[in-house]
């Protein structure tokens, strides 16, 4: 009953937050086609992303900035909702570009969007194509550019961390660059994944000490790199190790099976 009662509050915030992110998003779109540099427009997101959160009630908290390097690093992160990439849009410098799957770039609006703060695309599915995606990340991160990765490559209905794909690892280690995990908690309150109404609630980041590349060299460096970000991130985030206790109830999300055909390990 009492769920009942709240129901057209629910539905009208529901509406009320779908058109504050349309104009927003709107607003964003003209911002990157007609903005000159890529900082420029992801400064341009980064503001909008940031007045979309206060206005649909979702105030954004972030702890450890002080820890992203000064100079180039990934960012890696737990997924829980399709808000993650926003959120993240908000949290962090116009110097971060996201890695995502293809697809995207096909969307209207979205995709010319994305391409135009200098997003990257990474096929998925055809081999070829994923690998010749794959050094080009590798390429613009050893030629200084700063990346966020979602490693798990897709989120769960219920809470817990997924295994990670050494892609993002392998950039880091190839790129002769820090990993910096991040923690993200009350996205998947806000927008969940099982598909339900999105409500207002606090959104927290927690930035986590930089982990260093090995000294040895290829995958060895790049699992301890994978390793050491995932424990830190799961002894964070506070929520079951799926690597080992499963989700067979509920199966990834088949949206986000995978972000990259990079980061499958």
């Amino acid at each position: 009953m009492r769920a009942l009662a709240f129901a057209p509050a629910r539905t009208a915030y529901a509406v009320y937050a779908a058109a504050a992110f349309l104009a927003l998003g709107l607003t964003a779109l003209l911002a990157a086609v007609a903005l000159p540099g890529v900082q420029r427009r992801r400064a341009a997101a980064r503001a909008l992303a940031r007045s979309f959160l206060w206005a649909a009630g979702m105030p954004l908290t972030v702890r450890g900035m002080d820890r992203l390097v000064a100079g180039q690093c990934i960012v890696v992160a737990n997924h829980a909702s399709y808000l993650d990439g926003l959120v993240f849009t908000a949290a962090l410098p116009a110097r971060f570009g996201f890695v995502i799957k293809r697809e995207m770039s096909a969307v209207p609006m979205a995709g010319l969007f994305l391409r135009r703060i200098g997003s990257e695309f990474v096929e998925r599915f055809d081999r070829n194509r994923g690998a010749a995606d794959a050094r080009r990340v590798l390429r613009n991160a050893t030629n200084g550019h700063s990346l966020v990765f979602f490693p798990e490559g897709t989120f769960t209905r219920t809470p817990g961390l997924l295994k990670f794909h050494t892609g993002a690892f392998v950039t880091a280690a190839r790129a002769g660059c820090p990993v910096i995990p991040a923690v993200v908690r009350g996205t998947r309150a806000a927008l969940s994944p099982s598909g339900g109404l999105p409500r207002p609630g606090r959104i927290e980041i927690d930035i986590l000490p930089a982990i260093h590349a090995r000294a040895q060299a290829g995958e060895a460096s790049a699992a301890g790199l994978r390793d050491g970000a995932r424990q830190a991130i799961l002894l964070a985030l506070g929520e079951p190790d799926l690597t080992y206790s499963g989700d067979s109830a509920h199966p990834p999300h088949t949206g986000h099976r995978r972000s990259v055909r990079a980061s499958r390990s």
